[in-house]
């Protein structure tokens, strides 16, 4: 991901460094300048103490919030660098559509700050994609990020732990029944790896977490297949709530 020290300067000259979202001139190719810096909404405290989600000041410490006691998750938690915003969406876009992989290592350095106890004893394992969709794109985002990630902590990564067997349509618009109609199926452990992960602790990566579909499903495969526990981890995540109280 990094540019090797040796030929940066050659890259610095040839593509000079520029923020992504606004072009302002920048020191090296993978950051934001200060204003934008500002503009990415960082998830704070107090925090519901199953997934996460931002509460506002008033709120005490411990809390359980209203969907987590509705529907308490299988997972082990939620770790997000960004809430989902115009600046987070924009660098997912420059990095996907873009293909501005330069960009992975901030992203994961936001997404690593949220995981302070990870170390060697953990498997970081990404969100996959379709063969189709990979072949694509020619890369898959959430691999990238948990390369960094598992590079930052010392964990071990398992880029091909899951499997997407089906191509799967985009799930936004579609009700809870409708996306879980169009996931079963599709995304399973992969058979040559499910023997190391019995008894494992496991980080989920991906870009972005919307509604929980497609990372509940990889949960539940790991899960089956003998995990420990598993905890999500993403770059941005939607909280459109959560967004009038940073």
């Amino acid at each position: 991901m990094r540019v090797p020290a040796p030929i940066a300067p050659v890259v610095d000259l040839l593509f000079p460094p520029r923020c992504p979202l606004c072009g302002a001139g920048l020191m090296t190719q993978d950051g934001l300048c200060a204003e934008c810096w500002a503009t990415l909404a960082v998830p704070g405290e107090p925090a519901c103490t199953r997934c996460q989600r931002p509460f506002p000041d008033s709120i005490r410490d411990g809390a359980v919030c209203a969907p987590c006691l509705a529907d308490p998750p299988r997972h082990a938690g939620i770790a997000a660098g960004t809430l989902y915003n115009d600046a987070s969406r924009r660098l997912v876009l420059a990095l996907k559509r873009g293909k501005r992989i330069a960009l992975v290592p901030m992203m994961a350095r936001l997404i690593s700050a949220r995981l302070t106890d990870l170390d060697e004893s953990w498997l970081v394992v990404p969100v996959p994609l379709h063969r189709w969709r990979l072949w694509q794109r020619g890369f898959n985002q959430a691999g990238l990020l948990a390369r960094e990630i598992a590079k930052a902590h010392g964990a071990r990564l398992a880029v091909d732990t899951l499997q997407r067997r089906k191509r799967t349509p985009t799930l936004g618009g579609l009700g809870r029944r409708a996306r879980a109609r169009a996931l079963s199926g599709a995304i399973a452990v992969d058979s040559r790896r499910a023997d190391g992960l019995r008894g494992a602790n496991i980080v989920l990566v991906d870009d972005v977490l919307t509604s929980g579909a497609t990372s509940d499903a990889c949960v539940s495969a790991l899960l089956r297949a003998g995990a420990a526990q598993v905890r999500i981890a993403c770059f941005a995540r939607v909280l459109d709530e959560a967004l009038e109280h940073t």
